[in-house]
């Protein structure tokens, strides 16, 4: 006789049936027909070699086999069911672990955090902040929100939420500003440009849409993190290059201008959640930020390009 549990189907529709006295109402309960959980048993005692049901009239009855059985396996299904309902709980309480660039989080989720705790109070949000290379399977996030291209790797449910549009931008303050307002985009050609290390072709993507030569550019101070650029940019230090999404709320306030506007990168802003999980927040949160996202488009200033 194999040593092995039977087929775990078999036991489930045993159980059920032996639970409710009914095959009818095991397969109601399990959302299949009468003849499905018929086969079931029979495999089940195929397999063990024994009778469980024998019949009673119109009906079944248990053996003294299919009570021994009944025992122990509605023993096993019930701390099963008790358990997975506890997981659930847990899970439902358990905050929302979203890990997010340090820049993205400070110029453009922060300020919204507060409309996304009365619009999802159940999300329980809790963000992870990171700056270099972000991982969406460390250990300990939910779910990870970036820029990248694709194609998405095949472990991952990617909901993409916005095309990553680039532009420079620069301070009113900008010693240069009024004269570079009115220039063409090749005027940046003369500037020393602020850049940062993580994105290095972000001006040279940018030149080539504006049929600018790369080369023609003039690369000033460097800085280790976007948010820095940023920065140093509201500072009035120089022109900088960054995502629309993160110089939205300086753009409507006066705080930054970009009179060249953006151009589309391959890049998608989105939000990556491993495919092994089936956490339904994730699916609300996508959408809150995709709808967030499409409301706060700036009313750039009218962008000019290369003579």
């Amino acid at each position: 006789m194999p040593q092995d549990l039977p087929p775990l189907n078999a036991l489930r529709a045993f159980e059920a049936a032996a639970r409710l006295q009914s095959v009818s109402q095991a397969a109601a309960e399990l959302s299949v027909t009468h003849g499905a959980v018929s086969r079931q048993i029979r495999v089940l005692e195929e397999h063990l070699g024994v009778a469980l049901f024998s019949k009673e009239g119109r009906g079944v009855k248990l053996t003294d086999a299919g009570v021994r059985l009944r025992e122990a396996a509605g023993d096993a299904f019930e701390r099963l069911r008790s358990a997975c309902r506890e997981l659930r709980q847990q899970t439902a309480n358990a905050p929302f672990v979203l890990g997010c660039p340090g820049s993205l989080l400070a110029r453009w989720f922060i300020p919204r955090l507060d409309r996304l705790n009365r619009e999802l109070p159940d999300l329980q949000l809790q963000l992870s902040a990171s700056e270099g290379e972000l991982d969406p399977r460390k250990p300990g996030l939910d779910a990870t929100l970036l820029y990248a291209e694709p194609p998405w790797p095949a472990d991952m449910r990617v909901f993409e939420l916005a095309s990553e549009c680039i532009g420079p931008v620069l301070s009113p303050h900008h010693a240069h500003g009024d004269a570079l307002r009115q220039a063409p985009a090749a005027a940046l050609c003369n500037e020393a440009l602020l850049y940062t290390a993580s994105r290095p072709q972000a001006w040279p993507a940018w030149a080539r849409a504006h049929g600018i030569d790369p080369a023609m550019l003039r690369m000033g101070q460097g800085f280790e993190h976007l948010y820095f650029l940023l920065e140093a940019a509201l500072a009035g230090l120089g022109v900088a290059i960054a995502p629309r999404q993160l110089v939205v709320d300086d753009l409507r306030q006066g705080r930054l201008l970009a009179p060249w506007g953006f151009v589309e990168t391959q890049a998608r802003l989105a939000l990556w959640v491993p495919a092994r999980r089936s956490d339904q927040r994730a699916e609300r949160l996508a959408q809150w930020l995709r709808n967030e996202l499409a409301s706060v488009e700036p009313a750039a200033e009218s962008p000019r390009s290369a003579p």
